[in-house]
């Protein structure tokens, strides 16, 4: 019974050992890095060559592993780009990924195609883009033709966070995203 109870013990404390270390991983560091990535980046510490190699393998599978399931998401620049120019017109927060390294480009403009266009109650147009962004117009401005599929469109940053926005190159009307 005592050989029993020792070993009882010995696993409780191996496992009160380990648990600070499995939090440890899991939670991200404070200067916003992840805490399996930083890992991966303590193993060049390590001096000695087997020993560096072992925990490079180990963080390299554990980075692999969360990777696959979905626990970490690799992004590079140009998909980071990419995100910018889908959500133009929309307020998002500050996301570190999008702003490290170089110096953060601001989508100033964006351009697409009519997909289909529709008036609302209001006589305002409801614009939904080819790419599949829904634009409204907010004021009252009156468009000389009726917006048609196929119909380029500008929009641009206009002041206090407003948009404007022209249809095959029409006078401009104020519009903001809603989809």
């Amino acid at each position: 019974m005592a050989i029993r109870n020792r070993w009882t013990l010995g696993l409780a404390l191996g496992a009160a050992a380990f648990v600070p270390f499995a939090l440890a991983a899991a939670a991200p560091k404070e200067g916003g890095r992840a805490a399996i990535v930083q890992k991966l980046t303590d193993c060049r510490k390590i001096t000695e060559d087997a020993a560096r190699l072992a925990c490079y393998d180990q963080a390299a599978a554990a980075f692999d592993q969360a990777e696959a399931k979905g626990d970490v998401v690799v992004v590079d620049r140009e998909q980071a780009k990419a995100v910018r120019r889908q959500a133009f017109g929309f307020t998002l927060p500050s996301i570190s990924i999008f702003e490290k390294g170089e110096s953060k480009e601001e989508v100033e403009n964006a351009t697409g195609v009519v997909a289909s266009a529709r008036q609302d109650g209001a006589g305002h147009w409801i614009l939904k883009l080819e790419d599949g962004a829904v634009w409204a117009q907010v004021d009252a401005n009156e468009l000389f033709k009726t917006p048609k599929p196929g119909m380029p469109v500008k929009i641009r940053k206009a002041a206090l966070g407003s948009y404007l926005m022209s249809v095959d190159n029409q006078g401009s009307f104020r519009a903001h995203r809603v989809e």
